[in-house]
């Protein structure tokens, strides 16, 4: 079974790998934002995992948060909206060989955590990319988590909506690393739930709503679980 398992990972791994390559060598030749929800489709479809969605989005939403736990997260999101979105992602992911292009081509959004001059930079290509009728688009937690537990939101989505006056919607993924895990070499294919939840416009003076939002997510995350046994 560990053999079989591991085929299908890489089996997985190098069609996500195909993914990229075909947005890569798209970009340019279709318009934006066709080449990277085209890759999205090639991936959702040849890794025969289907989505579920709950809820409804938010046409007028300027703001996408969503809870990150594989690989599979950003294929998913990006075929279950026709917006386009800018990615805000950790600036060492941009420095990837090839993948860094599926990053830069976009034009999606690098933060340097470290950087002092980081927030400035960050509000600016915000602005940038809103002004062109993007959706920023972030896991705020920052990193995968797979224990089922959201991890802490880092501030940056708070200072960006905040900013702006945003139209923030949040969305809950079930379980993806269930599905695909780069650290165990697992992959099977299975049906991923999406939940939409409630749309908001983001307060300043309203200084916990970003925990106020994990902790919702949370909610809506173990509520799922536990009245659904097929996400165990």
């Amino acid at each position: 079974m560990k053999i079989f398992a591991r085929i299908s990972w890489l089996f997985a791994t190098t069609i996500i790998f195909a993914s990229l390559v075909l947005m890569i060598f798209t970009y340019y030749l279709i318009p934006r934002p066709y080449a990277r929800k085209m890759a999205a489709w090639l991936l959702r479809i040849t890794l025969f995992f289907s989505v579920e969605i709950k809820g409804e989005e938010d046409p007028n939403a300027q703001m996408f948060l969503i809870n990150h736990q594989s690989d599979l997260d950003i294929g998913v999101i990006e075929t279950i909206t026709s917006k386009d979105l800018a990615w805000v992602a950790k600036k060492e992911l941009f420095n990837v060989p090839f993948f860094g292009l599926a990053l830069k081509f976009p034009e999606d959004i690098s933060v340097e955590r470290e950087s002092k001059t980081s927030l400035i930079k960050l509000l600016k290509a915000a602005k940038n990319r809103l002004d062109k009728k993007r959706v920023i688009t972030m896991f705020p937690e920052g990193t995968r988590s797979t224990t089922g537990k959201i991890l802490p939101f880092k501030s940056g989505a708070k200072v960006i909506a905040d900013k702006y006056k945003l139209c923030v919607q949040p969305i809950v993924l079930m379980q993806t690393s269930k599905y695909y895990n780069i650290k165990q070499f697992y992959y099977k294919p299975g049906r991923i739930k999406a939940i939409f939840l409630d749309s908001f416009i983001a307060q300043r003076d309203d200084e916990n709503w970003l925990v106020d939002i994990r902790e919702k997510m949370q909610k809506v995350y173990d509520d799922e679980l536990a009245n659904n046994p097929s996400h165990r």
